[in-house]
């Protein structure tokens, strides 16, 4: 007996192994860790983007992920990366700094297997609400570090307030996007008559926007939020209910303003570093991103077309620094914290039009009224938005937000169209 229900045990676990549901589950389980570890840990997100990789090959529809490839969304990415890769064949930086500026580009090349994955799974609403409630939990603990500051994870001297992981600019994006996300299901829950469901959303929103509001907040947050907001409200609301919301944000604002601190603070650093880098060229936040501007144009004029190579921006800020350590104008960088800046120093004109290329595309993609078209859309216009004042399409969390947010959402309205597509054929 032992023998046979060990060989029915065997067997079994041969058809699991076999079943291509399987492979499927381990590669959303992977997804969906992937999701939860973003807010919290850059390693744990390299291990499971891999894991998740493994799991999706065994069973792969290698036709179909070459006919995905053909598809705009996909290809310009993919095209993105390889001009990285080429392009350190006419860099004068060494070969270090050549690979490791092709680095931020190779995520780029995970959006082709989530496209195909998740026009194939159903999980992908999952991974969004992984990546919800681990941003909760992250909120939650941002109050906890700002009155018991001595449990962050940060090392003495470079923690921020607030800051139990990570950096407050990460931070802020992850709170911003998922407090924007929100308001098209809590509007649709109103709809539908399901008041509970739709306040504990809105509590959970109120976290994120209080948590930027009293405990810290970057400036980048502070200016695309409203932009966020607006592209909901054109989308999805009426004019009046836009007005009503003007106003009482208008009021809001002006509250938190008053209450806070934090906010008031961050505010006034605008005014007060721009001030400093004009009268004194002192070394500030915004100062430095004016310089670094400026010389990136310059560097940009003087190659326009295919740029200086990959991994070419420090070497040139190298060549150009002048004036006392502690003036913006003798910083040296490898990043001009704007995103079309970044690739047009590099790559020229030639990575503008496909970066911008692969925005629009995917803007296009998510036309519709969905929840996958709407997470989908609001990622694509946080990046561009964002990407003003940072590279945040090349940076980890941001950078990996995108991929992840575009690459599930994308998968998901796929399927939807293809459904669609079947649907119809079966109508007719």
């Amino acid at each position: 007996m032992t023998a046979v229900a060990e060989n029915a045990a065997l067997a079994s676990l041969t058809r699991l192994v076999r079943a291509p549901a399987t492979w499927i589950t381990a590669a959303d389980v992977a997804a969906i860790l992937l999701a939860l570890s973003l807010p919290w840990s850059t390693t744990l997100v390299a291990v499971f983007a891999v894991l998740m990789l493994i799991a999706m090959v065994p069973f792969m529809d290698i036709e179909a992920l070459l006919r995905s490839l053909k598809r705009p969304i996909a290809a310009v990415p993919i095209t993105l990366f390889v001009l990285a890769a080429v392009g350190t064949l006419w860099s004068e930086a060494s070969w270090g700094e050549r690979l490791y500026a092709v680095g931020p580009t190779v995520k780029l090349l995970m959006l082709p297997f989530l496209f195909h994955h998740f026009e194939r799974s159903e999980r992908g609403q999952s991974i969004f609400m992984a990546f919800l409630i681990s941003c909760a939990l992250l909120a939650v603990m941002s109050w906890i570090v700002t009155y018991y500051p001595q449990l962050t994870m940060k090392q003495a001297g470079h923690a921020s307030r607030g800051i139990f992981v990570g950096d407050y600019i990460d931070q802020s994006q992850e709170f911003t996007l998922c407090a924007v996300a929100l308001a098209y299901p809590v509007v649709k829950l109103l709809r539908e008559g399901r008041i509970r469901l739709a306040l504990l959303l809105c509590a959970i929103a109120s976290l994120f926007v209080l948590t930027m509001a009293f405990v810290i907040v970057s400036r980048t947050a502070l200016v695309t939020m409203p932009i966020m907001f607006a592209v909901f409200g054109l989308m999805h609301l009426r004019r009046r209910t836009n007005l009503a919301i003007l106003c009482a944000t208008i009021a809001l604002a002006g509250l938190a303003w008053a209450v806070s601190p934090q906010l008031e603070r961050t505010v006034k650093t605008f005014d007060s570093d721009y001030r400093l880098y004009s009268e004194q060229g002192t070394s500030t936040s915004i100062g430095e991103r004016l310089e670094y501007w400026k010389k990136s144009l310059r560097f940009f004029a003087d190659a326009p077309v295919i740029g200086h190579g990959t991994g070419s921006t420090r070497s040139l800020f190298e060549q150009v620094a002048a004036g006392p350590a502690d003036h913006a104008s003798a910083r040296i960088i490898s990043n001009p914290h704007n995103q079309t800046l970044n690739v047009a120093v590099q790559w020229g004109i030639v990575g503008v039009v496909l970066l911008y290329a692969m925005w629009i595309l995917h803007l296009l993609a998510f036309r519709g009224e969905t929840l996958a078209h709407w997470i989908g859309l609001l990622v694509v216009v946080q990046n561009i938005f964002t990407s003003l004042f940072n590279s945040h399409l090349f940076d980890f969390h941001e950078g990996w937000m995108y991929v992840l947010g575009v690459g599930v959402a994308g998968g998901m309205v796929l399927r939807a169209h293809a459904a669609g597509s079947v649907e119809q054929d079966c109508g007719s």
